[in-house]
């Protein structure tokens, strides 16, 4: 006896299969409901775990720099396996603020290479650091952009224009210092890598070795000594804020007897953002003075090139002039005690920071800034 295949309303074969179908369909919208169910609950987890620990906008960012400072610095290890001071791994990144002109922006680049490598952190410029140094020198530090610097949570650390202890040890994976550092005292260690970092352009060479062969003329065994004539805003800001003076007339007279005395053969090339009064002030009778507008109007990139590839170094006041002679070596004299002992300028700038010891400093002349005698 041959089993009954026919079962209620399916007793005909096309309507099974159109039974089985719809069964099928109600199955599959079942799953469909329950898909976006779940993953409507998983977007609301997700958004409150993003919100509640700012994944998005700070740890991921942070985390991926992390890992491309590791490559990086993996890389560098197997490039120096030799030596013997190559970090293995890196503890963080780390950036600075850009701020200021030239001078500035080089003193915190430099500041910034120095504390990177001291702490084991991986180095990143903002892109407007980037944009005032990478026209003139060959550095090398990566750029960080703006999408993702705000895209980390910084750890915000302020710097001294001088070195202390605490910034060999300094905590955190994203670092951001902040300050207007300019001092020696943060990287002459590694001088040459610094010098390095600020090796210019070759057009920048080739433009200034053009300019000095022409101010040079038929002399032979010639000694440059640049001179930077800080002036600008700072005529106001020295004795309104800092309580200081700039140079004067008598300041650069000496500084550049000193250096008529000693050597053969000297050519002056004169800098400034002031050189109406520079042309005024500064002896030129000897034939041996020029200036670095001459015969078009110069650019503070052409000037620091000239100032660098200069023998000697004259300087007044302010980080430009302090780069020059940095970047020249050779001699360099500076202005020194050019604020009263109760200036605010004290409590921010170190005298013994901000030059090297084998400097030479002629005390300035503070007579302006004391209050007139009173008349018998």
């Amino acid at each position: 006896m041959e089993p009954n295949l026919n079962c209620g309303n399916l007793s005909q074969p096309e309507e099974a299969a159109e039974m089985v179908n719809l069964s099928k369909v109600c199955v599959w919208k079942s799953k469909k409901k329950l898909l976006i169910l779940l993953i409507f609950f998983s977007a609301l987890t997700l958004i409150a775990v993003i919100y509640k620990y700012q994944l998005a906008y700070s740890i991921v960012p942070a985390k991926y720099l992390y890992l491309f400072g590791n490559i990086t610095m993996a890389l560098q290890c197997e490039i120096a396996k030799d030596s013997e001071n190559v970090n293995t791994s890196i503890k963080g990144i780390c950036t600075i603020n850009s701020v200021g002109r030239l001078g500035n922006q080089m003193g915190e680049y430099a500041t910034l290479y120095a504390l990177a490598k001291l702490n084991g952190h991986q180095a990143y410029i903002l892109p407007a650091m980037a944009n005032y140094l990478s026209p003139i020198f060959k550095i090398t530090l990566p750029t960080l952009h703006d999408s993702m610097k705000y895209g980390i949570l910084w750890k915000e650390f302020h710097v001294n224009d001088w070195m202390e202890d605490q910034y060999g040890s300094i905590q955190g994976n994203c670092v951001m210092f902040a300050g207007y550092p300019c001092s020696w005292t943060f990287y002459h260690h590694i001088r040459e890598e610094i010098l390095h970092e600020f090796t210019f352009h070759d057009f920048l060479k080739e433009q200034t070795n053009t300019f000095l062969r022409r101010i040079t003329g038929e002399r032979k065994n010639v000694t440059y000594v640049g001179v930077h004539v800080r002036r600008g805003d700072y005529i106001h800001v020295m004795p309104d804020v800092w309580k200081g003076v700039i140079a004067d007339k008598k300041y650069l007279d000496t500084a550049m007897a000193y250096f008529r005395n000693k050597y053969k053969n000297v050519v002056f090339v004169v800098t400034s953002n002031g050189m109406d009064w520079s042309k005024e002030n500064i002896d030129k009778s000897k034939g041996d003075v020029f200036f670095s507008d001459d015969p078009k109007q110069s650019s503070p990139a052409d000037d620091i090139a000239i100032l660098a590839h200069c023998n000697h170094t004259i300087m007044t006041v302010g980080t430009f002039g302090y780069w020059a002679g940095y970047l020249a070596g050779g001699e360099t004299i500076y202005l020194t005690n050019f604020t009263l002992p109760e200036s605010p300028f004290l409590k921010l700038f170190k005298y013994e920071a901000a030059f090297l010891p084998e400097w030479i400093g002629l005390p300035a002349d503070l007579s302006p800034l004391l209050p007139e005698k009173a008349s018998k």
